[in-house]
């Protein structure tokens, strides 16, 4: 339960990281950025300590998140851009 808890505070910072690092105009606000900072950090935390890359907790998985994050940021506005053409 602790690490779940863990998980997703990494993640609400890992994703106004992911925010700042990512280039261009996102017209998201800063809880849709920390909901995907969230999700991509649930995804690369328990991936990468599945296929035995890092355990959850290590500098590694902080790393992964912001990683996992920006490419749900890119995705997520990739997305947004060609439903709205």
């Amino acid at each position: 339960m602790m690490s779940v808890l863990g998980t997703f505070f990494i993640g609400l910072i890992a994703g106004l990281v992911a925010r700042a690092i990512k280039p261009g105009d996102d017209s998201m606000g800063w809880i849709m950025t920390a909901v995907l900072g969230v999700a991509g950090s649930f995804l690369a935390t328990y991936a990468g300590a599945a296929m035995g890359l890092y355990a959850p907790g290590q500098v590694a998985s902080f790393i992964a998140s912001v990683i996992g994050a920006i490419v749900l940021l890119v995705i997520y506005g990739f997305l947004k851009r060609n439903k709205s053409e």
